[in-house]
């Protein structure tokens, strides 16, 4: 088992795509099958060439994923099948070593992922209405010791 984070490669794209769909059945079940369809096609198009996005490579297979533009984290997805491994974790601690403070949405209909944000330091800063999905989300900030 040797685990490495490291930067996307185009060919990582269909083991990208996989984690997404798998995880998004789980932490987003309340999204419809046409917006995760025109997500799926966004991944590529839009999302990837915008961010800096960094692999979790397990034995040779892509099993997660953080993309961050500046320091807005845009999506972190870990395979179901290894959550609760710290995988996610990881990638976030990275995230904060390469970016510092970091800010987020996530759905209010996703207790798995606000449970993670908050497990791992993430503050609310407000509630608003996420116009693409219809469904509300929390502004979260997560913010480094200060070292004064």
């Amino acid at each position: 088992m040797n685990p490495v984070i490291r930067s996307y490669e185009s060919t990582d794209l269909d083991e990208l795509l996989d984690v997404w769909t798998s995880a998004s059945k789980v932490a987003h079940p309340f999204l419809s099958p046409e917006f995760l369809a025109q997500e799926r096609e966004n991944i590529p198009a839009i999302y990837l060439p915008n961010a800096e996005t960094w692999v979790y490579e397990l034995d040779g297979a892509v099993v997660g994923f953080i993309a961050l533009l500046g320091n807005e984290v845009g999506a972190i997805f870990v395979d179901p099948t290894y959550q609760k491994r710290g995988i996610g974790r990881q990638l976030m601690d990275h995230a904060v070593l390469v970016r510092g403070d970091l800010e987020l949405d996530v759905f209010v209909d996703n207790p798995i992922g606000r449970g993670f944000y908050e497990h791992y330091g993430f503050v609310s800063l407000e509630q608003k209405l996420h116009e693409p999905s219809g469904h509300s989300v929390f502004r979260l900030r997560y913010e480094t010791a200060s070292t004064a």
